[in-house]
């Protein structure tokens, strides 16, 4: 029986995406990142791990090209070396923070397609190519606390997030129908230290008004690192009762 396990990750180049990816490159793993920019620190792990390391330069943006991309890969793959593919949907942008009256077009789709619609193809493109395949199947999509409740000047992050745990329950509902379907979740990291929290903790606190919570975050020291969140996500992942909870909080 392989003892072989095929990673996808999206968001890996930098925060916890770039945490979950170090902790990933071990030996027996093949792992695959969908990033705009690769990293060569990483090469060089993989190099000296032993690890099958793959780098996408790849804009997440273009969800149709992304999930295109990975359907054609994964058809080369032959199903029967690995012991489990686990797809991580991890990428996620914070679009200028305001209310939505004084958002850019732009900006919106960007976020909701880079957020929502990369995942959704992405986790479509994933479970098509691999239903034949006879190890252990999983998805983790890394949604927010802000899925799950609201917050001013936040829509396009708040829909995202919300959205992405919506079709995770609706994916488990439909995989839990099949004989080998696949284990989904949608989980809660938690809250980390990453540049999203400094971008949360800059704006501009008449357009924000939550921004003294976060930095309070800080400031009280509330905050998980990147390398703290992919261990506890990492191992959420790995516990025999995932996909148990279709959305989850990595902290209970």
């Amino acid at each position: 029986m392989s003892t072989h396990h095929l990673y996808i990750l999206t968001g890996a180049s930098r925060g916890m995406g770039l945490a979950m990816a170090q902790q990933l490159l071990q030996p027996g793993h093949t792992l695959l990142c969908l990033s705009r920019q690769s990293n060569p620190d990483l090469q060089t792990q993989a190099q000296s791990s032993g690890t099958m390391l793959l780098q996408w330069q790849q804009d997440l943006a273009d969800g149709v090209g992304a999930s295109a991309r990975l359907a054609q890969w994964l058809g080369t793959q032959n199903g029967t070396t690995y012991a489990s593919a686990t797809l991580i949907n991890n990428a996620g942008v914070i679009p200028r923070i305001g209310p939505l009256q004084d958002a850019d077009a732009t900006d919106l789709a960007h976020a909701l397609r880079v957020g929502l619609e990369a995942p959704l193809l992405l986790c479509a493109a994933f479970l098509n190519a691999t239903q034949g395949w006879a190890g252990l199947r999983r998805v983790l999509n890394i949604s927010s606390g802000l899925g799950r409740r609201p917050m001013a000047s936040q829509s396009a992050y708040c829909a995202a997030k919300a959205g992405m745990d919506h079709f995770t329950r609706c994916l488990a509902l439909e995989e839990a129908t099949k004989p080998h379907g696949a284990k989904v979740c949608s989980l809660a990291p938690g809250v980390i230290d990453t540049g999203m929290q400094v971008q949360l903790r800059n704006a501009d606190a008449s357009a924000f008004p939550d921004r003294a919570r976060f930095t309070q975050l800080h400031t009280m020291g509330q905050l998980s690192s990147p390398e703290d969140a992919a261990r506890q996500v990492l191992a959420y992942v790995n516990r025999p009762d995932f996909g148990a909870e279709a959305v989850a909080d990595v902290r209970r």
